[in-house]
């Protein structure tokens, strides 16, 4: 039997939230508390992604002009990191540069969690066993920061996988997005199921993964929203190509190509997950 190959840079984004094309004056007006649901439904419901990709970098500078200054809003700190960590995830193919961006993201999401008081301040430079006590401190008033630090934060550890002192933020990845599943395990329509399913399925059990712990991660996301078609596509990715297990993977990805992409705020993310499902079609006869 072939050695597992490395898992490939996946698209951890959970959805990727992106300025409506309104005119630089009028965004950087309303760019506040309300800045993600008045701008991003939009193109949630976009089904071009080429069109979204090559919008998307004069918005990130627009976004930095609004962090510039004392006291950033910690809404708009929340949103740059979303839409940093969502652009380098997913159109971003250049590692070097989707390193930088994924930096970004991180950093602004861990100002966040200072400037909201939160007990995840400054989390980066705990040791696991203290950050542990802070996540446990984690209540539902600060759960939606807490899953963007740590979406931003899985993001950074793809970005830089061959970095060993990246890979050991794992289990601190890990235990906060269980933190988020425990104050509300269909939080996201189910994506913090789905990037636990890809945590536990990184590894075989005999080098510390949980392949069975990630299926189950996999089917509860599915199960809290099937129409997240990102979801199936990262279990035939992760795990069933982990497990060498053709028949769930061709099947994952079947249903994904015969589903309809369109859902309320899901179009974009399903889009991508069709092109990224036809391509791990395309290689699994070389891959098993």
């Amino acid at each position: 039997m072939r050695r597992p190959e490395r898992p490939r840079r996946a698209r951890l984004a959970p959805v990727l939230l992106v300025l409506a094309l309104a005119g630089c004056a009028t965004v950087a007006e309303r760019a506040g508390e309300r800045f993600a649901d008045d701008l991003g439904q939009a193109v949630f419901d976009h089904d071009d992604p080429a069109t979204i990709r090559d919008a998307l970098p004069a918005y990130l500078l627009l976004l930095d002009a609004r962090l510039v200054g004392e006291a950033p809003s910690a809404a708009v700190l929340l949103a740059a990191a979303r839409l940093y960590g969502a652009y380098a995830g997913s159109f971003v193919e250049d590692a070097e540069r989707a390193g930088r961006l994924a930096q970004r993201a991180l950093d602004y999401a861990s100002q966040a969690q200072c400037v909201l008081e939160s007990p995840l301040c400054n989390a980066r430079q705990l040791r696991f066993d203290a950050l542990e006590a802070r996540i446990a401190a984690v209540g539902e008033g600060r759960l939606a920061a807490a899953y963007v630090l740590a979406t931003s934060w899985a993001g950074w550890i793809q970005a830089h996988r061959d970095d060993w002192n990246a890979i050991a933020d794992i289990p601190k990845v890990q235990r906060l997005l269980e933190r988020v599943v425990e104050l509300d395990p269909d939080h996201d329509r189910g994506m913090p199921q789905v990037y636990l399913g890809v945590l536990h399925s990184l590894r075989p059990a005999a080098l510390g993964g949980d392949p069975d712990a990630g299926r189950r991660h996999f089917e509860r996301a599915i199960a809290i929203d099937g129409r997240n078609l990102m979801a199936r596509v990262l279990f035939a990715e992760f795990h069933a190509r982990l497990l060498f297990d053709r028949e769930l993977h061709d099947r994952l990805l079947a249903e994904v190509l015969e589903a309809d992409p369109v859902a309320p705020g899901l179009t974009l993310v399903n889009t991508l997950a069709q092109q990224r499902a036809r391509a791990l079609l395309d290689s699994a006869e070389a891959y098993f």
